[in-house]
């Protein structure tokens, strides 16, 4: 049975447990990162502490614990675990407190570490790509909530994603307040369009996702052009690739947005390339 790290204490999966009256499950008020290990090392473990400790500044919440205590806290839950291939979720709450909005009626801050198996896009997917259609709802105004901010409050996500499950998609293409492309339910995009990489500014109102940097690097590595503009639908639509990131769903190919294929309607060479480069620095 998986062990879970909470407050320095490993529990039995069934025995792991928090407060109801938690600030996290009451209101969202929490932050997490999604990390995942290959060959039973952690990827861009300290990118992913350093983005958790931004969200925490954000919200004004501090965690319990140091970057390297809690870097540390997330090795040993996975040495704990024996775990050589798999997925970690990393956790702040505000903790637990009385009802009601006011995060100062809060205290004592909970850390959770799980760390368990992925479930990824089947396999054909990979190899044949995927159908997304673009959600009529929109992504959070960063005024209103930043999309950098890792929150536990996913509804916004959550909903896109219901309406493209029940239009037979595993994903659903989300857009800013100006119509802009902004990004996926879970993911990143990127286009292809005469051979240069293009996907949406971080000001576009998106994650700034830590496989979107390794892409990113990746494609400039190997002398590919990747800019980082303004996008729309029409360029979705009229792109020779596509293809999403994420930490689950690493690299995958989409071959048809909201009906229309893209480019041939099969998964580009720049895509498999970048997909076996992805998947080159993650098995090193």
């Amino acid at each position: 049975m998986s062990k879970v790290w909470i407050n320095g204490k490993l529990f039995d999966k069934d025995d792991a447990k928090i407060s109801v009256f938690d600030h996290g499950l009451l209101y969202g008020d929490g932050i997490f990162e999604g990390i995942r290990i290959y060959g039973g090392k952690v990827f861009r473990l300290r990118e992913h502490i350093d983005r958790l400790y931004e969200s925490a500044r954000h919200i004004l919440l501090e965690p319990p614990l140091g970057r390297e205590q809690m870097t540390q806290a997330v090795l040993d839950t996975v040495k704990a675990n024996a775990k050589q291939d798999g997925y970690i979720r990393l956790i702040v709450t505000r903790g637990a407190g009385s009802l009601g909005l006011d995060p100062g009626r809060c205290s004592d801050p909970q850390v959770i570490i799980i760390v368990d198996d992925i479930s990824l896009y089947p396999a054909k997917y990979y190899e044949d790509g995927l159908e997304v259609i673009t959600s009529s709802f929109i992504r959070n105004h960063p005024n209103a909530l930043s999309p950098r901010v890792k929150s536990l409050n996913y509804l916004n996500n959550i909903m896109a994603k219901v309406e493209g499950v029940r239009a037979g998609c595993h994903e659903a293409l989300m857009l800013n307040t100006k119509g802009e492309v902004a990004e996926c339910t879970g993911d990143n995009i990127f286009l292809v369009k005469h051979g240069i990489l293009r996907t949406p500014p971080i000001s576009a109102g998106i994650l700034e996702g830590i496989t979107r940097d390794a892409v990113i690097a990746l494609a400039r590595g190997d002398e590919m052009v990747v800019e980082e503009i303004t996008l729309t639908r029409h360029d979705v639509y009229a792109a020779d690739e596509c293809f999403l990131t994420g930490t689950a769903a690493e690299v995958i190919p989409v071959v048809k947005c909201d009906g229309r294929p893209i480019g041939s309607g099969k998964p580009g060479p720049l895509t498999r390339q970048l997909r076996e480069r992805f998947q080159q620095i993650v098995r090193q």
